[in-house]
């Protein structure tokens, strides 16, 4: 093993037995503090994301770093994860929660900072030490956020070694971590989430986004438009929830697409210039990485067209959908691909169908009040979340409007080759042991009963 990450991962499992021996309450003001230093320092830390990733938008970012860490902590604040966390004396059952140990943690360039953050908070809320190991792009933001918990873990008395980051990471060094820690988190590209699924380790990773934009028809038409193009543009689209298409119904196609206009939206339905755009943003049928996390005029620029100023988002109308038409994949910039449909079944199938060919498993955004077409949708679609009337976005990772666990981590089930189909949440990171009593008053039914 290399010794950097040899001394990484002893100094971590030291770390752990300290850890392991404060009670919850020591424990959850560990987690409070992870949390508020990010949204206390959420402006300097979104700016170095911004500088050293060079993509997104900062006040995107600052928005972020406040609501991630918001809503994560509230999630956990009254949450038992330490010991005795469950009692059914009818059942005879008492459950006692464990930590599973040193946690290896992948984290991408295009959430730097609240990556690290959700996942640290995840770990010690359960007693796991974690270890970071940032993509190359985001190294310094990773540094950034292990000095300012640092100062607050040496306030408090606990070891700085709970959290630890490899300062100059690599793949190789990424793989050996993954390799020697009890579980890993894996949070980025199809390469490192392979590789996490090849260490011999437990692990939780994320697939591809391509969240199908569905609207119904007869719905607010305006609000529809404003939500979606908000889960486009936000970051600059780089977030894997970000809307990336708009399949709308025939009849009422013109008054759709007029209201994104009005929004900022630059719509293209020329050939010509569609094919244009594609050699810019998919130069061999792969996403161009000077795209992504890039400015509408930036890709307007490389194209060499020319767009209204102040645009928010490109819309562009294929004259196809599916397997091997660009378009239908998943566009890590302010671009969305537009559709129409006869019935709400076809709607379906193209969204189907565009998931099929990239992003099965993720996430879809249905604009709708017709609850039989909402469960119709979620009923036929290959996602893990079907995110109604709202910004999918910002909110598929959890939001205090809706249910969903808070996260980073969006799993994407066996569709995206994930070992969950829900967002990675506090749970997932301990250990279980059952106690089983005998129940009380229990009798085992004649056969007669049970197969009856």
């Amino acid at each position: 093993m290399n010794q950097l990450i040899q001394s990484l991962v002893e100094r971590s499992r030291n770390a752990q037995q300290v850890l392991r021996s404060y009670d919850q309450e020591k424990t959850d003001a560990i987690v409070k503090m992870f949390a508020k230093v990010i949204f206390d320092n959420a402006e300097p830390l979104a700016k170095l994301a911004v500088e050293e990733s060079r993509m997104g938008v900062y006040e995107d970012k600052v928005t972020k770093n406040r609501g991630k860490s918001r809503i994560i902590w509230n999630a956990l604040k009254a949450k038992r994860s330490i010991g005795i966390i469950g009692t059914d004396e009818e059942a005879g059952l008492i459950e006692v929660a464990k930590p599973m140990g040193v946690i290896a943690a992948a984290t991408p360039c295009t959430n730097p900072i609240v990556t690290p953050m959700c996942n640290a908070m995840y770990a010690v809320k359960c007693q796991n030490t974690i270890i970071i190991a940032p993509h190359p792009r985001s190294k310094k933001c990773a540094m950034a956020v292990a000095e300012l918990y640092y100062k607050e873990l040496d306030r408090m008395g606990v070891p700085r070694d709970i959290f630890l980051v490899i300062e100059e990471p690599s793949i190789e060094l990424t793989n050996e971590l993954m390799a020697a820690c009890d579980v890993v988190l894996a949070t980025g590209g199809a390469g490192v989430v392979k590789s996490a699924y090849s260490s011999g380790k437990p692990s939780y990773g994320v697939g591809p986004g391509n969240v199908q934009g569905l609207i119904d028809e007869g719905i607010d038409y305006k609000a529809a438009a404003g939500r979606m193009i908000a889960s486009r543009i936000f970051d600059n689209g780089i977030i894997c929830s970000g809307t990336q298409t708009i399949i709308a119904p025939e009849k009422d196609y013109d008054t759709v697409i007029k209201e994104f206009v009005s929004q900022g939206a630059f719509y293209i339905d020329d050939k010509a210039v569609i094919d244009k755009l594609a050699e810019v943003v998919f130069p061999n049928g792969v996403i161009n990485k000077k795209v992504v996390g890039q400015s509408v005029k930036t890709i307007a620029d490389l194209a060499g067209i020319s767009v209204p100023q102040g645009t928010k988002v490109i819309i562009v109308k294929p004259e196809k959908h599916g397997a091997g038409v660009v378009w239908s994949k998943e566009k890590m910039c302010p671009m969305m691909a537009a559709y129409s449909y006869q019935t709400w079944e076809e709607a379906v199938q193209i969204a189907y169908d565009n998931l099929v060919y990239e992003g099965e498993g993720h996430s879809a955004d249905i604009q709708s009040n017709d609850k039989n077409h909402i469960e119709y949708a979620g009923l036929k679609l290959p996602v893990s979340r079907v995110v109604v009337n709202q910004t999918c976005s910002s909110m598929a990772g959890g939001a205090f409007a809706n249910s969903l666990n808070p996260t980073t981590t969006l799993g994407c089930g066996s569709w995206g080759n994930n070992a969950i189909s829900e967002n990675l949440f506090y749970t997932h990171l301990m250990n279980k042991s059952r106690i089983a009593f005998v129940k009380k008053d229990w009798k085992q039914p004649a056969d007669e009963e049970i197969f009856a």
